[in-house]
């Protein structure tokens, strides 16, 4: 777990599962580039000194200009983690808006592709390079309601196994994390949703995600940032959906 000699970029790195990754990342050795759409978070980076720049990964120009400022200030990429997402629309389907529909899949699956396309000829040129996408218990279960993100996570792990088959043979190795409910702001948005949707008190919705997993609470962005250096390290291999959900067996 010595990363001394690794370039890592990690989108929507500056704040929450992101920048818990970039941080673990950054405690290991690596000079650690984040990108985020916030830029007070961006700032506040800086200043914690990671390599740093707003930018909004749906927008290809952007991830362009973005993998030129990465190759400037770092020289090359080893790591790339796409962790931007979004929770985007839930509700019934018929409910849904198009346009946030849309949105949800320029996040989390265009923007995946996007930096992918734009980092390979940074990660064509490192030894071992590594590809982590983050998708969701959600991408490998359904949820009723937030029925674009979970199609949006889906299509992440089909991205990943396709990946991982296309690059094993340049040596670039691509796996995808697959969280469950990660304790934080975020999830408390998605709870408030859902009891919402479904006419309920948002403290009994809010019971059973903490419950839905065998170990009876949410996952901490610790345990994913383990995981992200672990899928990075030597020690991983190629083409899997990593599970961090604690034995989530079903959504709610």
């Amino acid at each position: 777990m010595d990363f001394s000699t690794k370039r890592v970029l990690v989108t929507a790195g500056a704040n929450g599962i992101g920048l818990a990754i970039a941080t673990k990342f950054k405690a290991l050795g690596a000079a650690v580039f984040v990108t985020d759409i916030d830029p007070s978070a961006v700032e506040k980076a800086r200043v914690e000194g990671f390599h740093a720049a707003v930018s909004d990964v749906s927008d290809e120009a952007q991830v362009q200009e973005l993998m030129a400022t990465v190759a400037d200030e770092l020289g090359g990429l080893d790591i790339l983690v796409n962790n931007a997402g979004i929770a985007g629309p839930t509700g019934p389907i018929e409910t849904l808006d198009s346009d946030a529909w849309k949105a949800t899949f320029d996040v989390n699956i265009h923007g995946q592709f996007h930096c992918i396309k734009h980092a390979l000829s940074l990660l064509r040129s490192a030894p071992e390079a590594s590809i982590i996408n983050l998708s969701s218990a959600a991408g490998r279960l359904g949820m009723a309601g937030p029925s674009a993100y979970s199609a949006s996570k889906w299509a992440v792990i089909g991205l990943t196994k396709t990946l991982a088959i296309e690059l094993g043979a340049e040596g670039i190795r691509v796996n995808t994390i697959c969280p469950g409910a990660v304790n934080g702001p975020r999830i408390d948005a998605v709870i408030a949703a859902k009891a919402e949707m479904l006419g309920e008190p948002v403290e009994k919705v809010s019971e059973l995600y903490h419950n839905q997993s065998s170990l009876g609470r949410l996952i901490e962005a610790e345990d994913i940032a383990n995981m992200a250096v672990f899928a990075a390290s030597d020690m991983a291999r190629n083409g899997q959906a990593l599970a961090v959900d604690g034995n989530t067996e079903k959504l709610y």
